[in-house]
């Protein structure tokens, strides 16, 4: 019988994300955040899609922007390393706040953000409920 578990590497886990379905264990995934963040040459990289959520890791380099444009998905940050802030809204609405490691963050669907001022390289987790993109499509 083979495990319900699959490992994306050889090294202890940092993540384990595990789905059911009907109280049965249908699958986990382990993931090694570090190893990602070590072998990674994009800024984004999505690891875990399915159709409620889509999990990635995201990295801005000391100095960087951010330009990434309101979603149609709620995304929670998980702020792994580094600091910056973190501007939502927009005009007379916005809102400016520092972030660092540990700080999780709620931005709801639609909503103007981005980091800045980051000082310190960057590595965030992304969560989008639902799926990245998938939002977007339901609504053509």
């Amino acid at each position: 019988m083979s495990s319900p578990l699959t490992w994306a590497s050889e090294s202890w886990p940092i993540f384990v994300l595990v789905c059911m379905f009907t109280g049965c264990a249908m699958h986990a995934n382990v993931f090694d955040f570090s190893q990602m963040l070590a072998t990674s040459k994009e800024p984004y990289v999505e690891f875990l899609r399915v159709p409620s959520m889509s999990v990635g890791m995201y990295v801005l380099d000391a100095g960087a922007s951010d330009h990434q444009k309101p979603h149609s998905e709620d995304e929670v940050y998980y702020v792994a390393s580094g600091q910056a802030k973190m501007r939502t809204g927009s005009d007379g609405n916005a809102r400016t706040f520092e972030v660092g490691p540990g700080t999780i963050i709620f931005v709801p669907a639609r909503l103007q953000h981005s980091f800045c001022e980051i000082s310190e390289r960057l590595s965030v987790v992304v969560f989008f409920a639902p799926a990245e993109g998938s939002a977007a499509v339901a609504a053509q």
